[in-house]
């Protein structure tokens, strides 16, 4: 081993200043000075009080930007919710066991599970286009950071030209008004699926509905109202603005749709709710969550979707992924594990 013995001397003797002070006593005037910083120069200003941090707890905005093609993709943080007791009835197909094995393995908690919310903006030379709202900070203390983090990132609600939603449930939606009922993207046109249109209002639906679910129908007139001049339904599948081609991807709801983006050979694809974390029924993507209205149809669609995007390389954004919550499925066998894209610094 080659040594370096000078370094070794330098070491030793930094270290010997230490019992000296000790036998000195480090109240001596020699202590003082030896541990004292070098007065500045006459005239230096004196060093600023840090300002007091408002939330020691907060995190910085939650916003990340990439490119697809020459346009700007920008998926910013809402926040998130909290599961508690994951491994009881949050999998309908699975024992306790079983999940807390798969949550042990992906070391999650066991007591209590978050679970993200992330919006997706893409930038063109019409205006933004939004996909899906958020909580508008009405679901829980733990989400509603959309609005702010959008600042952060420089997206003004009132520049959004679109929102296009993938489905309606509360975490969704509930961001287009304020908690008075306001409209949040005061310019925007209201794009929806029309099976799902249809489904959450529809007179006959919503009178055979179960009581428990009577407040998702009221819900969905009440966010969507203030807007009830400026919605825009389309069926089936197909571009719905220039870029934007929907896929139809029912059993989380009936009329649930997720979003290919493009720009000349580049790809991404805003998943919605085809899977929620991907440590659960991405890894295992035969599980039933207790989200999923059509159970057997959404994993149906799941694994033919997740075929397509191993199959064909392309990035994906998951509603309820970790932040920044963008990257590529593998196909494992019959399962498919989730790669997150490289972080890079840059646009």
């Amino acid at each position: 081993m080659d040594i370096d013995r000078r370094g070794l001397m330098v070491a030793a003797g930094a270290l010997a200043v230490v019992p000296l002070l000790a036998r000195l006593g480090t109240g001596t005037a020699f202590a003082q000075a030896a541990t004292a910083p070098a007065a500045a120069p006459a005239g230096t200003p004196a060093p600023a009080t840090p300002a007091p941090v408002a939330d020691a707890t907060a995190q910085v905005p939650g916003f990340y930007r990439f490119k697809l093609g020459s346009r700007v993709v920008t998926v910013v943080n809402d926040g998130f919710g909290s599961r508690p007791k994951p491994t009881e009835g949050f999998v309908r197909n699975a024992t306790p066991e079983v999940v807390e094995t798969a949550l042990k393995a992906a070391f999650l908690p066991t007591d209590q599970i978050s679970i993200p919310y992330t919006v997706t903006f893409l930038e063109t030379a019409d205006g933004i286009i939004a996909f899906d709202t958020g909580t508008g900070g009405q679901l829980g203390a733990t989400a509603g950071r959309l609005a702010a983090n959008m600042a952060a990132a420089g997206l003004d609600p009132a520049k959004v030209k679109q929102v296009i939603f993938t489905h309606f449930h509360s975490d969704h939606i509930n961001g287009l008004t304020t908690a008075d009922d306001k409209p949040v993207f005061a310019n925007a046109e209201i794009v929806v699926p029309k099976a799902e249109w249809a489904y959450w209002t529809d007179e006959a639906t919503i009178a055979a509905a179960p009581e428990g679910m009577k407040g998702a129908f009221a819900n969905v007139k009440k966010r969507f109202d203030p807007y009830k001049e400026r919605i825009r339904q389309f069926g089936g599948e197909g571009e719905v603005v220039p870029g934007v081609v929907a896929l139809s991807t029912p059993g989380h709801t009936p009329g649930h749709t997720s979003y290919l983006l493009s720009d000349g050979s580049a790809q991404a694809l805003v998943l919605g709710d085809v899977t929620n974390r991907p440590e659960l029924n991405l890894v295992h993507p035969g599980w039933h969550l207790v989200f999923d209205m059509d159970a057997g149809l959404a994993e149906k669609t799941r694994r033919e979707l997740f075929d397509r995007v191993a199959t064909d390389r392309i990035r994906c954004i998951g509603y309820h992924f970790p932040f920044p919550a963008n990257g590529y499925v593998v196909k494992d066998a019959e399962n498919y594990r989730f790669v997150p894209a490289d972080w890079s610094s840059v646009v």
